[in-house]
Formats: C-alpha cells, sequence, structure tokens
C-alpha cells in the first residue's frame, strides 16, 4: 500500500508552481491534492501527495521545501483516495498534541541561608 506525504505551506508560497513541479518529477494529477481554502492567495494550504516508494518521499520532501513548506507529516498505508482534508486535519491535529514542544529558558532559584550574622540591627 501507498503512503500519504502532507504539506502545510506558507501564506507567499505558489500552489500552481507547487503543481508544476510535482507534475515535472513525474506526478500525475490524479496522485496529489491541492487543499485552498476560498481565499487561496492569502492563506496557508495543504498538498498531500501519494507516496509509492521511500525515494520518492525523499524527491517530493525536497519539493516541499522549495516550495516553501513549513511542516511535512507522513502517513504510513494511506491511499491518496482516503485523503480526505477532515481525515488529515483530524490525524494531523493529533499528532501536533502529542508533540512535545520546547519549553521557555526556566530559572532554578537556589536557597539562601536568609538574614545570617553579618546584618546588623
Amino acid at each position: 500500500m501507498s503512503n500519504i506525504l502532507a504539506g502545510i505551506f506558507a501564506k507567499h508560497s505558489d500552489y500552481k508552481k507547487l503543481e508544476n513541479d510535482l507534475e515535472a518529477s513525474g506526478y500525475l494529477d490524479s496522485e496529489y491534492i491541492v487543499y485552498l481554502s476560498d481565499d487561496h492567495h492569502n492563506s496557508q494550504y495543504m498538498v498531500s501527495v501519494e507516496i509509492k516508494n521511500r525515494d520518492l518521499t525523499d524527491k517530493t520532501r525536497q519539493i516541499f521545501g522549495e516550495n516553501n513548506v513549513l511542516k511535512t507529516y507522513l502517513f504510513e498505508n494511506m491511499s491518496i483516495n482516503q485523503a480526505s482534508y477532515s481525515n488529515l486535519k483530524r490525524l494531523i491535529d493529533a499528532r501536533s498534541k502529542a508533540e512535545i514542544h520546547s519549553s521557555p529558558d526556566v530559572r532554578i532559584k537556589v536557597q539562601h541561608d536568609g538574614m545570617n550574622s553579618e546584618v546588623k540591627a
């Protein structure tokens, strides 16, 4: 069974260029989906590509990188027919919640002796 590589792209990224790059690398238009909002000129968009072998994963990640991808997700044992927007969004949300995000710098206070005999009244 194939895998799905999904990518979330920056607002200023051109989805038409990405489509052209994918097709120039050998993908058919039936092997990828571009998910656009109604205002596709000023919003992020997502793309899913059906991956049939490991070499294509690296090649597709490279194409995504050249087109300002923000984050990629690999879903194993999934076909392009199962890659509906709602299904992928649900899986991405679950993965995002499971990630451990870096915490801010933590400063640890050391215990001090408080007032001592050096303090004069």
